[in-house]
């Protein structure tokens, strides 16, 4: 009697074990990246929660409230929607290029003292998107202004 297995077969086997194999590993990939993925609060939010606990804020930078102090600066932020209230910001470390008043930025850090506090290097400005009502018009004017020349 012939111990060997049928070639065809032998394929399709290694087929459903390499199928079996991709598919626990992108259930994998897809249950890592959604449980490591944390929800930015907005600053409102982190006035309510726990003092000292590490939080990923993502609000408005106030503008005119940029000020440098020592090795980092300082500012205030509210709300994306637009708030009355603002969040005193204390911050070390590289600071992006487009940073500055009026912009969203997503920051990590903990609320401590009235203040929340950055992680060094975890500052990242949002810019502004291209497709708002305030660019599309102020890109429309500058496209009309620069018509040829002739």
């Amino acid at each position: 009697m012939n111990n060997d297995v049928d070639p065809s077969r032998k394929r399709k086997i290694r087929l459903v074990v390499a199928l079996s194999v991709a598919v626990l590993l992108a259930v994998a990939l897809i249950y890592t990246s959604f449980s490591a993925s944390t929800q930015a609060k907005e600053p409102s939010q982190v006035l309510t929660a726990a003092p000292g606990t590490k939080t990923e804020m993502n609000g408005t930078v106030v503008p005119g409230s940029i000020k440098q102090v020592g090795e980092g600066i300082t500012f205030e932020v509210t709300d994306r929607k637009g708030s009355t209230q603002t969040l005193p910001v204390s911050y070390q470390g590289a600071i992006p290029d487009p940073f500055r008043g009026g912009r969203e930025i997503v920051l990590t850090g903990a609320y401590e003292h009235g203040t929340f506090v950055g992680e060094p290097e975890s500052l990242i400005t949002k810019c502004p998107s291209k497709f708002t009502t305030n660019a599309s018009e102020s890109a429309s004017a500058g496209s009309e202004s620069s018509g040829s020349n002739g």
